[in-house]
């Protein structure tokens, strides 16, 4: 079963409709008394719980891997029924989540195989922490990114309530189209380049990827700082709501491309002159040493 591809998808599918329902009631349980932000952040958190056992069931963390991408697309059309606010820069803000959701989850739905496999990563998380695994498969591969997505969303909710729209909420719904064009342009060029190249220690060094050696995380990163530019251009006063985009940048920084980098260093040819010729972010040709 965990080896057919469709089953997979179809557990998968199941999982987070029952995740949704989860969050929702889980919302509509708590007090109106409450915030709005807490209530959400509570119903985000039972939701990533029932994902973190049905990848526990099934003895596969990667069942949470589609959450990221996923949970924005439920929880932001809500508050916005919920609010009854179709104001023109609101509609702009869900346009950039769903073109920044539909494409990551597209490209999840591309690379997965089967209920067998799941994410590098955590194989080595598995393999490092031993024992300790499960308190890391929960608070690490699932409560974490839960968190940094709640963080970067909140700017969006507080927009969704309280934003109008100007120059420069359309600015920040610019940068988000750019961001995901540039995850959208990096994915295709990385799936051409592994369906033309089996060697597997070959580097990709065309496209963006010659100008940077993570453009997708680059994007990922550039989207929530512009769903933050939308909010903070009508809402000036939250301003410390970048909190949220920082704590992802930071993550990107420190964790995710540090943890890719090392594992491509492994078995990737050339690898550190790649590095020394390559920005790791932005798209510049780097001067010759």
């Amino acid at each position: 079963m965990k080896d057919n591809r469709f089953i997979g998808f179809l557990i998968i599918i199941i999982t987070y409709i029952l995740a949704v329902a989860v969050g929702i009631a889980v919302y509509q349980m708590l007090p109106e008394s409450m915030s709005v932000l807490f209530r959400v952040f509570i119903a985000d958190v039972a939701a990533t719980v029932l994902v973190y056992i049905s990848g526990l069931l099934l003895n596969n963390a990667s069942m949470y891997d589609p959450y990221w991408s996923v949970a924005p697309l439920v929880i932001l059309p809500l508050l916005t029924g919920q609010f009854q606010n179709d104001k023109p820069g609101v509609i702009l803000l869900l346009i950039a989540i769903f073109y920044w959701g539909i494409r990551l989850t597209t490209n999840w739905a591309t690379t997965f195989s089967n209920l067998r496999k799941q994410d590098w990563r955590y194989d080595m998380l598995k393999e490092k922490s031993k024992k300790a695994y499960q308190l890391v498969n929960f608070f690490g591969i699932n409560m974490f990114p839960t968190l940094i997505v709640f963080f970067s969303l909140i700017p969006a909710i507080y927009y969704i309530q309280e934003g109008s729209i100007n120059w420069v909420t359309v600015f920040g719904f610019i940068v988000c189209l750019v961001a995901t064009t540039l995850q959208l342009i990096s994915d295709i060029q990385m799936h051409r380049f592994r369906k033309e190249n089996k060697d597997k220690s070959k580097i990709i060094n065309i496209g963006l990827w010659k100008y940077s050696r993570h453009p997708n995380y680059l994007g990922e990163i550039a989207m929530w700082w512009g769903i933050y530019i939308m909010m903070a251009s009508t809402i000036p006063d939250k301003w410390y709501l970048c909190i949220g985009a920082v704590l992802n940048t930071l993550m990107f920084l420190f964790i995710s491309i540090p943890m890719a980098e090392n594992r491509l260093a492994q078995y990737k040819a050339n690898f550190n002159q790649y590095k020394e010729q390559t920005r790791m972010l932005f798209p510049f040709k780097k001067k010759p040493q």
